[in-house]
């Protein structure tokens, strides 16, 4: 592994710890509890797009979040600096983690087949 992958990683990892406990201080019920599933940092690392837990989030609400997040990144920006003594901080993209309920369905779907063949053997 490269140098820089090495530092992109390590980035990565950082900012899933410093993003939640920068989340955690804000006056905001619904951010202050949102739960930080994964952080992915670009080559580069200008930009890091910050995955979240849907948990059981209506489509409004999460408009209602994704809308307030945009609001206090630079809050959360300013947050990981200080922590990590950077003198810049990735541009945060934040979405709402589907790969969750991906890796659910197809689950259901290897069980469905499994289950396909060994009905086919009896």
């Amino acid at each position: 592994m490269n140098p820089a992958e090495l530092k992109r990683l390590r980035t990565q990892s950082i900012l899933k710890e410093l993003i939640p406990e920068a989340l955690s201080t804000l006056e905001d019920e619904y951010l202050k509890g949102l739960c930080v599933t994964d952080v992915e940092c670009k080559k580069g690392r200008y930009d890091a797009f910050v995955y979240l837990d849907k948990m059981s989030f209506d489509e409004k609400e999460q408009a209602y979040i994704l809308s307030h997040l945009k609001k206090v990144s630079r809050h959360i920006q300013n947050h990981c600096m200080a922590a990590e003594g950077w003198y810049r901080s990735p541009n945060f993209h934040f979405v709402f983690d589907d790969r969750l309920k991906y890796q659910n369905h197809m689950d259901a779907l290897f069980a469905k087949v499994a289950d396909e063949l060994q009905k086919g053997k009896k």
